[in-house]
């Protein structure tokens, strides 16, 4: 190893060069590997453990980080029983005050989302293909690849012989499932986590592939069972329809009380909250550096009318408006259904029953377990025909907002994404939820909070072709090194 060099002096181009070649000689290769391993998160399969991938993605990350042999990192897996087990590393701090020093704390998740259709004929989430630079599959980019690019980061210091706090690793596997086994293991492994001053969270998007961005805010999210009964069992719909209510219209009509169908604006003014002025002054930025991109990145359909191409609209085109609305704005989803025969059994039956499974995604400062309550009230009371509404709640969390950007934070995110981009760093609110955000500010509220990710246009997590753009991954896992060693000692 080098002499020990001040971190002023990093080598910026060695910095990326070491990343690179961890990512090309190593990493991809492992990613293809996991991507090949249906480790879904335990929402989407029950008997997770019995089917034992959970533990295989686990162990072959753990295998994998102990054969890089970092200097003075231990590792562990972790398992409370009855949950989803954790990996937890160590790796011990290289500057002269490291006992008074402030700790980085690395975080990913190992489980995925389900298969999802329509992926490309020649593409499936359980088998990977690396493609003009992109690694298709489920979970690379969501969240796979944070652990291996939390380690190269770690070399890349190294190699170059510089300085770096002490740094502990979490990457927990039931993230995908509302992160619900994570608090237990943050409340076991607090004191081994020491004073976090620094949280890089991988897990997070990017405007675009040309700059470092820094995740500034999270949406909340209330999912849950919304079941319509009319009937115990089906009947003949000539004999019955016109006297036995549909349950897909009162269905319907249950849905009006929350959601606006003609805007999609949910209808709860509890739901909704003023943006905040940094974040507001920060969207309008980010409005005008990515523009028309912010909704043109979506697969839209499609279809021949007249002669005439039509694509579908978005909900609106203006750059500013549309990035706050999946930010800042509550919205509904319906994620499944159930009391829907296949056309092939759908015969002339009035059903008994609809079934939606619902997804809300909720602003940063709307407490979730609130809204769940209300919800539930909203839907289940004063049920049209006196039919049987139920709302079963699944799941809830909290949004994030960002604390305080410190000015050697703000200072060490330009300078990345300048050395590795030749751009500033974007600020983005995103969509989706991270539970562990707010555990950790909650936790550690001086730490300053680098949530960052490559999930950028088209990367379409959670989706059919499913990506994981290399050639930024390695860009970003630079810049992690380099914000990693411009943190104060």
């Amino acid at each position: 190893m080098n002499a020990r060099v001040p971190n002023a002096a990093l080598n910026s181009a060695q910095v990326l060069q070491s990343v690179t070649q961890a990512w090309d000689r190593d990493i991809v290769s492992q990613l293809s590997d996991y991507i090949a391993i249906p480790a879904k998160s335990p929402a989407f399969d029950a008997e997770w453990a019995q089917h034992g991938h959970i533990d295989t993605v686990v162990q072959r990350a753990a295998d994998w980080v102990l054969t890089q042999q970092v200097a003075g990192l231990t590792l562990e897996i972790v398992r409370l029983p009855g949950r989803t087990p954790v990996l937890f590393f160590e790796v011990a701090a290289t500057r002269a005050s490291h006992s008074q020093s402030e700790t980085v704390l690395m975080y990913g998740h190992l489980d995925k989302q389900p298969e999802f259709s329509g992926w490309r004929s020649d593409l499936g989430p359980w088998t990977p293909k690396y493609e003009d630079g992109k690694l298709y599959g489920r979970g690379g980019a969501d969240d796979g690849y944070a652990v291996y690019a939390s380690i190269a980061a770690i070399q890349a210091l190294k190699a170059q012989g510089a300085t770096h706090p002490r740094i502990v690793g979490l990457i927990e596997t039931c993230e995908e499932s509302g992160s619900a086994d994570l608090l237990p293991y943050v409340d076991a492994l607090r004191t081994r986590m020491g004073n976090v001053g620094l949280v890089m969270c991988l897990d997070s998007g990017a405007g675009n592939y040309d700059q470092l961005w820094l995740t500034t805010s999270l949406r909340g999210m209330a999912s849950g069972v919304l079941k319509v009964e009319v009937l115990s069992e089906g009947v003949h719909s000539g004999d019955a329809s016109g006297v036995v209510p549909s349950s897909f219209r009162i269905m319907r009509q249950v849905l009006d009380r929350l959601e606006d169908s003609a805007t999609g604006r949910l209808l709860p003014a509890s739901f909704h909250v003023e943006v905040p002025p940094e974040r507001l002054a920060q969207a309008r930025a980010t409005a005008a550096l990515l523009g028309d991109e912010l909704y043109q990145r979506f697969p839209w359909a499609h279809h021949d009318c007249g002669g005439a191409t039509l694509v579908t609209l978005p909900m609106t085109q203006d750059p500013l408006q549309a990035l706050l609305q999946r930010t800042w704005v509550p919205t509904l989803s319906v994620t499944g259904a159930e009391g829907l025969p296949a056309f092939k059994d759908a015969g002339n039956v009035l059903r008994p029953s609809t079934a939606f499974k619902l997804s809300l995604r909720l602003p940063p400062l709307v407490d979730a377990g609130q809204a769940v309550q209300e919800l539930k009230a909203l839907l289940e009371d004063n049920a049209p025909y006196q039919a049987r509404v139920t709302f079963h709640a699944e799941g809830s969390a909290n949004g994030w907002n960002a604390p305080d950007t410190a000015s050697w934070f703000e200072q060490a995110l330009n300078t990345a994404s300048q050395a590795h981009f030749g751009a500033p760093c974007g600020y983005i609110g995103q969509g989706g939820t991270i539970p562990l955000m707010n555990m950790l500010s909650r936790g550690f509220p001086k730490a300053q909070m680098m949530v960052c990710g490559v999930l950028g246009p088209k990367s379409n997590a959670h989706g059919p072709n499913e990506f994981l753009h290399v050639p930024y991954a390695k860009k970003l896992t630079a810049a992690v090194a380099q914000v990693m060693a411009a943190m104060p000692a």
